[in-house]
């Protein structure tokens, strides 16, 4: 099985990914993120109002990650697979895991929740976006696909609970 969490920024994501990979024999965490920390030269990050060659970036990242996935799933592997996919990137992604079988994953804590996280985390993701108005259209563009969790007042196990009790195929 594939297992794909998306959420925005300080969701949860991370956390709740490597502990669902640990309920399994044969599995594997593959954070879409690590491509684009790869580049070491001429990378372009995303912001509210992304460049030409960020979005390409994004769809390379996409591909790779898509590709990766489903050769560790081809070898036997329960894929955990994390990454923010917003709006129509998330059926877009999903299309490239095709014909594999997707468990698709939602974090959508409140607004809050993810500023608090945002603020205890060693690492900053807000960087050229408004936490409310990328909510907001996360909320508001990303179609329903799959199992959502406003995991705001859970702990990462009880979301992994959660996962496990409630996930159905897309």
């Amino acid at each position: 099985m594939i297992y794909v969490i998306t959420g925005l920024m300080a969701s949860g994501k991370s956390t709740v990914a490597e502990q669902l990979a640990k309920e399994f024999p044969k599995s594997v965490h593959l954070r879409g993120d690590v491509f684009r920390k790869m580049i070491v030269s001429g990378g372009k990050e995303m912001s509210d109002k992304p460049c030409e060659e960020a979005l390409s970036q994004l769809e390379l990242r996409y591909r790779l990650t898509a590709q990766a996935t489903k050769e560790y799933h081809k070898a036997g592997f329960t894929v955990i697979v994390q990454d923010n996919y917003y709006g129509e990137m998330l059926p877009r992604f999903l299309s490239m895991l095709e014909p594999e079988p997707v468990r698709t994953i939602v974090l959508c804590p409140d607004v809050e929740t993810i500023r608090q996280r945002e603020d205890t985390r060693p690492k900053t993701g807000y960087i050229g976006f408004d936490v409310e108005a990328l909510h907001g259209d996360f909320m508001a563009t990303t179609p329903r696909i799959g199992l959502w969790i406003d995991n705001s007042r859970q702990m990462p196990e009880e979301t992994v609970g959660e996962i496990l009790r409630g996930t159905r195929c897309t």
